[in-house]
Order: C-alpha cells, then structure tokens, then sequence
C-alpha cells in the first residue's frame, strides 16, 4: 500500500513546498508520514463537516487547500475550533496535508484550473515569478558529460516552460594540480599539473532544486572535487508564477460573462464593475485573493480581471479619469474561484495511485453564504 509519503511526496513534485509565499504553512500538519493509506478526502478548507465525511467513508488522509494552523497555535483543547478538530483527527488516527499558496502559484495550479474552468484558451501566467532561478555551471571531462547532464536533469535541471532537459555544453581545457592527500582522477598525487579536455555544461535550476541537482551531479562525476558555479538569474520562472491570463474562443459582450461565470462556478451572485456591453476577449484570473495582479492585468491588455475578496475601494482601480472602465473587475467569491481546485487535486493523484481512493468532498466548506431579498 502507498503511504502517506508518497501522496505527499507527489503532491510536492507538482507544487513543490518552497515555493510557497513567506507566511504561508503547507505540508503535513497532522500524522505520521510512514503510514499506509488507501482513501484520501480532498476538500477546499477544513470543517467538522469534512472530518465527518472522513471518518464515514474511512479515509486516513485529509489533504486541504487551505490550512488549518495558519498561525502558530498555543494550545490544543476541545473547546477551541482549530484545537478541536486537530484533536479529533489525531485521535481518529487521521492525517492532514494542506497545498496551499505553493499549488497557487503551480504551473496547472489554482489559477490555471479557474481560467480552464471559464473557457479561457492560451493560457499562461499572468505575473511569472522573478528570482527564483540560477543558472548551474558544471566543468566536467567530456567522457563523463552526458551522465552528469542527465543525472542534473534526472534531479529537475533544465525545466524551461513545456521543455525538459534543456542545456547548453561548449569545450574547453581544465588545469589542475593534484595536492598530496588528494586522489585524482587524472594523474597522481603530488604529481605534475594536469590539463584535460572538459565540457562547460549549463542548465537552469530552481532555487529550492540546486541542493538535491548537485547531489545527483556528485554521485556521478568523477572528481574528486567537481568545479561549479551558481549564478543568481534575474529571469522570470516558467513553471512558477501568479494569476492567469488567456483568451475566450470568441469576444462576448460582459453581460453574457457574468452569466458564464454564475453558471461555471456555481455562484449564487457576483459583485463587478464594468460596462454591461463591453467586449470581453482577453481574461485574467487569481484564484482566491488576486487585487495586487490588477495593475499586471491591465498593462497586458485584459479586458477583464476575475478574482475574490475585492474590498470596496479596489474597484475603482480599473477607471479612467471621465469614469469609464479599462478593464472589468469580477469578484464571484473566495471559495467560489477556487472550490474547482477539490478537483484538481482529485484528478492528480488518481491516475497515479491507483490503489488508493481519493475522493472530492461533498460538503460545501465556505463559512459564507448568499441571501438575496425574494
């Protein structure tokens, strides 16, 4: 049987735990990571509706959008909400994961789900994410160059957009003088400097990659010290980012859009501004909370900004001087730009654990609810 581990670990292949933004706690919060699991329940938020569920159906894993312990916590009771249910899952011997704002910013993640969820076609990031990468240089003879290539990307090197494995290798001679404890590869201890024909081989690494990629380059290089550089790349990230943009099959007037988004993500009601007959072609999205993308949104040409919690005062950010809106905000709710990634999730980890069912939660878990005057 698959263990907890390995769903975790799975998860974590798609949005890695580094990723995430500063403040944020994802990972395993409850339970021991070696034991077996056969069903997994996957919901947006946590509620004592969820862990109902959990117990009814005898899953041993809760895996949640958002966490539990968002803040550091200084007790654990029954009387208390979040001390309460932590209790009840550890004595029900339940585990819990949350995958929060590192599956926000995932290629495929919350985002892309709320853009694939609207029609949206030609979907990319909306802010890709800066700094996150460096630029590995590796010297290595040129018998040897191939296994270190691969075994750097083998360990996630050379990830560029929908390309793997990508690198650069050009020639050059290394010199070097072996010490007298030294054990070389070439020449001996002690001995003469020795100039040998290497291959300079480049790749592009994740931040929170290097570690393991030089382990795996180590394992197989036949230095006993491998030469490498690490270089800080100011280049935005391909597979890490904010937000969402695409395109509709056809322009619709925003009317016709409002309607769509009620519809698609089973939303009772929507605040906006915008003009009602205004073309609506190019879309941005943010699942959750995405009011600091609207600025990105309108400078690369949307003719409409979906997201949640817009408070009073962001609205006016899309208007002209005269009152005419650039872009159209649409706030459809928090759970409701983001419950499709219940789904999401469901549908990642099926085909790759066949032996464990892992089901999407029935109970509608926003402590929000919608009354409108009959």
């Amino acid at each position: 049987m698959p263990t907890i581990r390995d769903i975790t670990t799975a998860l974590e292949d798609w949005a890695p735990p580094a990723s995430k933004f500063d403040y944020d706690n994802v990972g395993l919060q409850i339970g021991r990571a070696e034991r077996a699991v056969s069903k997994v329940l996957v919901a947006l938020d946590l509620t004592p509706a969820v862990i109902d569920e959990a117990e009814e159906i005898g899953a041993e894993l809760i895996v949640t959008h958002h966490p539990l312990f968002f803040r550091p916590q200084k007790r654990l009771v029954g009387d208390d909400h979040i001390g309460g249910m932590a209790l009840r899952m550890a004595e029900q011997g339940i585990a819990y994961y949350t995958i929060h704002t590192n599956l926000d910013v995932a290629h495929g993640g919350v985002s892309f789900g709320l853009a694939e969820k609207l029609g949206l076609q030609d979907i990319r990031f909306l802010s890709p994410s800066m700094g996150k990468l460096v630029k590995l240089v590796v010297f290595v003879p040129e018998s040897h160059a191939e296994p270190v290539r691969s075994a750097a990307a083998n360990a996630g090197a050379g990830q560029i957009g929908d390309y793997s494995e990508c690198s650069f290798q050009t020639k050059g001679i290394g010199r070097f003088r072996p010490g007298a404890d030294a054990d070389p590869h070439i020449g001996e201890a002690g001995g003469e400097i020795q100039s040998v024909e290497e291959a300079r081989l480049e790749m592009e690494v994740m931040r929170w990659d290097l570690h393991r990629v030089l382990n795996s380059v180590r394992a197989v290089h036949p230095y006993e010290e491998v030469a490498y550089d690490v270089f800080p790349m100011e280049n935005p990230a391909s597979r890490i980012g904010s937000g969402a943009i695409g395109v509709l099959p056809s322009p619709v007037g925003l009317s016709s859009f409002l309607d769509t988004i009620l519809d698609r993500l089973d939303a009772a009601s929507l605040r906006y501004s915008g003009d009602p007959d205004q073309s609506i072609k190019t879309v941005a999205v943010c699942g959750g909370s995405g009011t600091s993308l609207f600025e990105e949104a309108m400078t690369q040409g949307a003719n409409a900004f979906v997201t949640g919690d817009v408070t009073y005062h962001k609205f006016f950010e899309a208007m002209e001087a005269k009152g005419s809106h650039r872009m159209a905000i649409i706030d459809p709710g928090h759970y409701e730009t983001e419950a499709h990634t219940e789904q999401q999730i469901v549908d990642y980890l099926s085909p790759r654990f066949n032996d464990v069912t892992v089901r999407r939660t029935t109970v509608r878990t926003s402590a929000m609810s919608t009354f409108a005057r009959s």
